[in-house]
């Protein structure tokens, strides 16, 4: 391609356009950021055949990252920013080959972002002074951050202003795109609470222990009920259904909740998994929510956690009957678990196997967290298989149902049991191709401890050493990202990098150690349609907008023998008879370069292509007709604005066809035109 510089940045001005449909183009460069960096080929999404995860070109992919909370937290923000800058945060993460970065939220706070009234931030360190040049009176000029340089994404122009919390949060997932890291969502808790995961459910009950304190708003003081967990979680996945930095959504952490030892009715304030419909089937929430989700983003993975107990149906007992306090051999009623790692109910109740979507995320822990049974012997990993781990969920992954990603795992070293049940989790991970997210990154964690020290600066050399074996590296020890275009920190390959080459030639430390072929995802976009995602029948999306409420992307479909690929392109719907949509003259279709009928994002990017001199772009005779929408003497970049203005609605479809109207363009027009104009120039 002659102009890939001048592709990238008429892309680039695509997204910060469409992005900005509805709002001014100056509130979305200092508000809530539309994710928008090195790559924006919107081709990471995953989709599931049997036990393994596959990117669209039916390559396999392992899933092998750490836990960053704060975001569930009174804080709203990761912890350690007070400390670090954000940009140096993501990319060390990035450069010691952490593919994904688990985010614990709570729905407190996702719900002020769906709301508009997004909470602040606090223990964040961020200036910028001064916020420019300044020159003195002598004529001695002091440097724009001479006084404070740390986290200058978080504040306005004036370098002390705080951001607020989505802002921030949207920063973060740029961040992330820059150094080709992704990111899973994890919904920690109903309130922002330091300690909300022992709330044993994901809405407000009232009969739930501290369902007050942790289901009950830290900020907002309102019960946050089932709905709101649903709803807020599905708002932000719409938010980034044309953003592949998140990749999943992990619908929950740790349900759980013990029967007790009374009663006749199983409590309403415990997580169970039958095919009842009560709020507190963690299987019927779980399933509605991963449909919802879905509707908005059919391409996002769904991480399933388990429950905490469930009863031996076998012996006819049921979530009614009471557990039995001290039992003797022969006398168990009920099946423990870790918190969230009890997926017995998968064997006869999955969650949406056909989906293609689904994956289940137990959390493991070893006996410095609790002492749990199966470690009073001297076990080895067939102990651990055979009294716990695999009918409780390693199971799973065996009889190739459905992918497994070990959502939290980790500990102190101990140089005893517990970094034995580490070096055992670890190593059954790597050669059973199981995804996992290690807890974790931070240092604060009382039970665990953390990979960083308490200063959030250096790494636990001993701690990441034991870690760093199961993250996915190729045999000369690079690190593999789940980006196609964007390499992994600085030791780091892209997917393309990795499937061009070194999986054939080398191969990888998944399975254990193995090559394999593969194919590399080209970026050029291939047309078909699709239907809509959401109900907006008014906006167009770009593939790469935060903030658009429709899906273009490349979507999978699958058997349980091979991967298959299929390429989808969302459209619009048409306007009356007369509109730049639906043409009376059935001649001249002004944008409509690919001669489709329609005038979305899918004519801006082949006009921006065609412009940059890419061979593969090609337009016939009437759609350059069509697409040159500036009246010049040819197609160029102006087109390529123009077409994008009428998609974002800052132009009516009259303003659309040549000449151009003689009036003052939008601020955001010449803001672009400006951008671009500097690309040509350098």
């Amino acid at each position: 391609m002659k102009h890939k510089v001048l592709l990238s940045a008429s892309l680039a001005a695509l997204m910060a356009v469409t992005s900005a449909a509805g709002m001014p183009f100056a509130k979305t460069l200092n508000g809530s950021i539309p994710a928008a960096a090195a790559d924006d080929g919107n081709d990471d999404w995953l989709h599931a055949v049997g036990s393994r995860l596959y990117d669209m070109n039916g390559n396999e992919v392992w899933l092998t990252g750490a836990n960053w909370f704060g975001m569930n937290c009174t804080e709203n923000v990761p912890h350690g920013l007070y400390a670090r800058d954000v940009d140096d945060m993501v990319s060390d993460i990035a450069n010691h080959g952490i593919n994904i970065i688990r985010f614990p939220i709570s729905t407190e706070l996702l719900l002020s972002w769906m709301d508009g009234e997004p909470l602040p931030v606090s223990s964040v360190q961020a200036s910028y002074n001064p916020p420019q040049d300044e020159i003195g009176e002598d004529g001695t000029v002091t440097p724009a951050g001479k006084y404070g340089n740390i986290n200058r994404d978080f504040v306005l122009e004036d370098g002390k202003t705080l951001k607020d919390s989505m802002q921030i949060f949207d920063i973060i997932m740029q961040k992330c795109k820059k150094y080709g890291v992704k990111a899973l969502i994890d919904v920690h808790s109903p309130a922002s609470h330091n300690s909300g995961h022992n709330y044993t459910l994901w809405y407000y009950e009232p009969t739930a222990e501290d369902c007050g304190g942790m289901a009950t708003g830290h900020f907002s003081k309102k019960q946050i009920t089932w709905d709101d967990w649903k709803d807020s979680i599905t708002w932000l996945a719409k938010k980034y259904a044309n953003d592949d930095t998140i990749l999943a959504y992990d619908l929950k952490n740790e349900p759980h909740g013990k029967r007790g030892y009374d009663g006749s009715e199983c409590p309403a304030g415990i997580a169970k998994w039958d095919n009842s419909t009560d709020k507190n089937n963690w299987k019927y929430s779980a399933e509605e929510c991963a449909k919802s989700i879905l509707k908005v983003n059919p391409h996002a993975l769904i991480l399933v956690e388990g429950i905490e107990q469930s009863p031996m149906l076998d012996k006819g007992v049921t979530w009614d009957t009471p557990d039995k306090f001290n039992p003797q051999p022969g006398e168990e009623k009920w099946y423990g678990a870790w918190w969230g790692g009890n997926l017995r109910g998968v064997k006869t109740l999955p969650i949406l196997p056909e989906s293609g979507q689904i994956v289940y995320s137990p959390h493991d822990y070893g006996p410095s967290v609790y002492a749990q049974t199966w470690f009073d012997k001297d076990f080895t990993t067939e102990t651990l298989l055979d009294d716990y781990w695999r009918e409780t969920w390693a199971y799973i992954n065996e009889d190739n149902i459905a992918p497994l990603l070990i959502g939290e795992w980790g500990g102190h070293m101990d140089k005893g049991k517990n970094q034995k049940w580490m070096e055992l989790l670890r190593d059954y991970m790597i050669n059973h191709h199981i995804n996992h997210t290690f807890w974790c990154i931070n240092p604060n964690s009382g039970d665990t401890g953390g990979l960083l020290d308490t200063q959030f600066a250096s790494w636990d050399a001993a701690k990441y050493g034991l870690f760093e074996e199961s993250l996915w590296q190729t045999k000369s020890g690079k690190y593999i990202g789940l980006d196609h275009q964007t390499a992994l920190g600085k030791n780091g390959l892209s997917l393309n990098e990795f499937y061009s080459g070194a999986s054939a030639s080398e191969g990888s430390n998944l399975d254990g150690g193995k090559t394999s072929s593969g194919k590399i995802i080209e970026t050029t976009p291939t047309k078909s349609t699709a239907s809509e995602t959401t109900t907006s029948s008014a906006t167009t999306s770009t593939s790469t907008s935060t903030t658009s409420s429709q899906t273009t992307t490349s979507t999978t479909t699958s058997s349980q023998t091979k991967p298959t690929t299929t390429t989808t392109t969302v459209t619009t719907p048409e306007s009356s008879k007369g509109s730049a949509d639906n043409p009376a003259n059935g001649k001249i279709k002004w944008g409509d370069a690919n001669e489709d009928g329609k005038v979305d994002v899918s004519d801006a990017v082949l006009v921006a292509r065609f412009v940059a001199e890419d061979s593969e772009a090609v337009i016939k005779q009437q759609g350059k007709s069509n697409a040159n929408v500036a009246g010049g003497a040819t197609i160029n970049s102006d087109c390529t604005i123009k077409i994008l203005k009428y998609i974002a609605k800052l132009i009516t479809e009259e303003e659309l066809a040549p000449p151009q109207a003689a009036q003052k363009a939008p601020k955001d027009y010449f803001t672009v035109n400006l951008y671009l104009d500097d690309v040509k120039k350098n």
